[in-house]
């Protein structure tokens, strides 16, 4: 009688089938891909993939901020905020609450127009000139918003102002007074309880603000109550777009030419802030 052998069972486990293997290979392979691509690199699938048009992401036209902020019109208020302070010009000016009424006794005569070559033509350009000085017209009429403000420092005075003008009309008066320190030199001035006066225009440098500029100093030398003196003034004028600064500065103590360069180093900004639709920040005391 022969006894049957004992079954005996393998250890090893039983061969995967083929579909079950090869999905847990696909697995670690995209396990792996991702791991090498975790530190910053792509790889490259990913970067063919992202170069599709497909998956490139694009910014529409209409997000894209302006660079600059469109200009607006000068407003009364805007015009008031753009006026200067007190700490722009510093040193001890102190502002004052009717500058309109300022008028020195030495500006009140007649130009002689017998000294010039062209006579009353020449005579009436420095003529505007004399009137205009401590005026809201040195540069004409404004055709919008205006806003002044004085300051006084001992016998000197300083007339600041912001307004609207037509772009003929200010630009014309740009170029006249550029033309003033050839035209009106030197001319005599006569009449008012100052006799004759010897009135001299030389052009001045200002900081380059604004689309255009002019500076001029205007000296006048006459007498007051039979003693000499002498007035001088610094005006200045700054053109942005249809807009303008104006600064009228000086007296018998003569004129501070860095309280000028001051007042319009500070005050070009400040319109220019309106100008763009924001309100320009308070001036901190102790600005040079």
């Amino acid at each position: 009688m022969i006894t049957p052998r004992p079954t005996v069972r393998s250890s090893r486990a039983a061969p995967l089938p083929v579909r079950v293997l090869a999905t847990a290979l696909t697995t670690g392979a995209l396990l792996l891909t991702a791991a090498c691509s975790d530190g910053g690199g792509g790889s490259a699938a990913e970067s063919e993939t992202a170069s599709t048009p497909a998956t490139q992401t694009t910014t529409s036209p209409t997000t894209t901020t302006p660079s600059v902020s469109p200009t607006r019109d000068l407003t009364e208020a805007g015009a008031r905020n753009a006026l200067i302070t007190e700490a722009d010009i510093e040193d001890y000016w102190d502002q004052v609450d009717n500058p309109q009424k300022w008028r020195d006794s030495l500006l009140i005569g007649d130009v002689d127009a017998a000294a010039f070559l062209n006579g009353k033509s020449e005579a009436a350009d420095c003529q505007r000139l004399i009137d205009s000085l401590y005026d809201e017209t040195l540069l004409g009429r404004p055709s919008g918003a205006s806003a002044l403000t004085g300051f006084e420092e001992g016998d000197s005075r300083l007339l600041y102002q912001v307004a609207a003008y037509q772009k003929d009309d200010l630009d014309d008066a740009m170029k006249w007074l550029k033309s003033l320190p050839e035209t009106c030199d030197q001319f005599t001035l006569t009449g008012g309880d100052s006799g004759k006066r010897t009135v001299q225009v030389v052009e001045a440098s200002l900081p380059e603000e604004g689309d255009a500029r002019q500076g001029l100093t205007v000296t006048v030398k006459g007498t007051n109550s039979g003693d000499p003196v002498t007035l001088t003034l610094d005006v200045a004028a700054v053109r942005i777009g249809t807009d303008a600064i104006t600064v009228t500065n000086g007296g018998l103590d003569g004129a501070n030419h860095d309280t000028t360069e001051a007042a319009v180093g500070q005050g070009t900004p400040r319109l220019e802030e309106v100008l763009a639709g924001r309100t320009p920040q308070s001036t901190p005391t102790g600005v040079e």
